[in-house]
């Protein structure tokens, strides 16, 4: 089986959500005897040195990457607002990405060509004139709906305007391209449930985010408690609104519950003014070397997301490290745990008030729930299992 992966950024190393789910794909199928060819386009913002990259993994496929500068230009931001384009995704198309694209598949017949995500979607017209391989769309998230969440949130009307202009493009463009696919992948039934809203009469399969259970080893002799923690990457913006909620609204009286009580910030591009906060209590990391030690180190997980939509990666691997872990409802959308049972739910400052005290009055109580959200990871959301399910449907695709 030949797979071509199309893909907005290179999926190494495999240090946040987007990645860690490519990545993973691609190593269960590897693992299953796949040929994996992986084209990406490697953003100015966050750009990654194909000589620096290091793993048994890469080693194992073709790749081919295109250098591009997807950068918001004010200009160009401007003049969009005057075709019918979504800025959003067009930041994304290049003419000489589409040449390089063209050439692999000239050379090379693939069974199927999976696109990860809406943003490598406008080069689907190449792929159609130059390759009869099955071509899937994987759906990471619904993007306008997380345009439209924010949009709801602005305060400042004219941003408040422009971002729900942005969503009402993006949907646009989602619901054009949905039907131009032989399969759809959703990586939720909530998502599931959206696209087929948008009129999505294509074959469709919920394939949850997929992790290697063997990496999130636990050793609960080196975890400190009490300690909250938060990690996800800080330039994307629902995690920094929602981490501002909770260090404005809710950390305050959390603070005062215990003395020894620590609440550590961590994730790749922290912004400047959490580090400008005044707590003794609260410590900003920054990025760190190894999300997995970090996660293990700390007890309670707290992730207080307001907006976004997709599967919170971060969730399950905090899920896979044993983690109590204290999430909005949006946080958790998508992901089949059980309030009390294998995570708690707050949607308000005193939920998660009163979530947090009762895990630091009982100990026994956050210890319970992380060992359940961790056979919860080991019966939905391993490797072997996604992509084996991915494999069938893919030889039922090239079979027919």
């Amino acid at each position: 089986m030949k797979i071509l992966l199309i893909t907005k950024r290179v999926p190494f190393p495999p240090n946040s959500g987007y990645p860690i789910v490519v990545y993973n794909t691609i190593k269960g199928l590897l693992q299953l005897g796949a040929d994996i060819t992986l084209f990406s386009l490697n953003p100015s913002k966050g750009k990654i040195d194909i000589e620096d990259i290091y793993d048994p993994i890469f080693d194992q496929i073709k790749y081919y990457t295109y250098d591009l500068d997807t950068d918001v230009n004010v200009w160009s931001a401007f003049f969009n607002i005057f075709t019918n384009e979504s800025y959003n995704v067009s930041r994304y198309f290049s003419e000489d990405a589409a040449k390089q694209l063209e050439s692999i598949l000239r050379e090379n017949i693939f069974d199927i060509i999976q696109f990860e995500g809406l943003f490598v979607v406008p080069y689907l017209d190449t792929v159609k004139a130059n390759s009869n391989a099955k071509l899937i769309y994987r759906a990471h998230n619904i993007e306008f709906t997380m345009w439209e969440r924010l949009s709801h949130l602005e305060k400042f009307i004219v941003r408040r305007k422009y971002l729900a202009f942005l969503a009402q493009r993006l949907k646009a463009y989602e619901t054009d391209q949905i039907n131009r696919f032989h399969q759809i992948f959703a990586i939720s039934e909530p998502d599931r449930q959206d696209i087929l809203r948008f009129g999505c009469e294509v074959p469709m399969s919920v394939f949850p985010v997929a992790i290697d259970l063997e990496k999130y080893k636990v050793d609960k002799s080196k975890t400190s408690f009490p300690t909250l923690f938060h990690l996800g990457a800080m330039d994307w913006r629902p995690n920094q609104e929602g981490l501002e909620w909770f260090l404005d609204d809710i950390w305050p009286d959390i603070e005062k519950l215990n003395k020894d009580l620590r609440f550590y910030i961590a994730g790749k591009n922290m912004q400047k003014h959490f580090f400008e906060y005044d707590s003794e209590n609260l410590i900003v990391e920054g990025e760190v070397f190894d999300a997995v030690d970090f996660m293990n180190s700390k007890a309670i997980m707290i992730v207080p997301l307001i907006s976004g939509t997709g599967m919170r990666v971060k969730i399950i691997e905090g899920m896979a490290m044993k983690k109590c872990i204290i999430a909005t409802t949006t946080a958790a959308e998508g992901i089949n745990c059980k309030h009390g049972h294998d995570i708690l739910i707050a949607d308000s400052a005193d939920e998660f008030y009163r979530s947090i005290l009762q895990c630091i009055i009982n100990p026994k109580k956050w210890m319970e729930i992380g060992d359940n959200a961790r056979k919860t990871v080991e019966n939905d959301h391993s490797i072997q299992l996604i992509t084996s399910k991915m494999l069938k449907i893919y030889e039922g695709l090239v079979s027919v």
